[in-house]
């Protein structure tokens, strides 16, 4: 499974016009899933999202996780994420985990976030969605569990 988290001011989700999801500061956390993925994977990579540092602390230092600076975290499911881009000019999905799996992996893996007492939004699985966000730093860092 991969994320991509980006640090965030703010970041909103909109579905055929319409606003479906908004949080403040926080992660926007973009998943997608690859084959060979399931529950322990989902879980593992919540944990780690959640446990992940990259929120300063009085310092200034990278030393805060999402809890310890009282943000939220946007779920956005994205499909493109599991794509192969070794070779060519186009992406390949023969990597990508069929969409019933993805969307059983991902509901996994905001559960696990909620259980873990994160405010936790999300975007719509399978939508075409226009995400909205103020990346703050910017900071962006790809996580992958194996």
């Amino acid at each position: 499974m991969r994320a991509l988290l980006q640090r965030v001011d703010r970041a909103a989700v909109h579905v055929d016009g319409a606003e479906v999801a908004r949080i403040g500061s926080g992660l926007l956390v973009l998943i997608g899933c690859v084959k060979d993925d399931g529950e322990s994977k989902a879980k593992r990579l919540a944990e780690r999202v959640a446990r992940y540092r990259v929120f300063p602390d009085d310092e200034g230092k990278a030393n805060l996780d999402v809890r310890e600076a009282r943000g939220s975290v946007l779920v956005v499911p994205q499909f493109t994420l599991a794509a192969d881009t070794q070779k060519g000019n186009r992406p390949s999905f023969s990597t990508a985990l069929a969409p019933k799996q993805s969307y059983r992996l991902v509901e996994i893996f905001v559960h696990t976030l909620r259980n873990l007492d994160l405010v936790v939004a999300e975007g719509v699985f399978g939508a075409e969605m226009l995400v909205d966000l103020t990346n703050h730093g910017p900071a962006t860092y790809l996580l992958e569990v194996g």
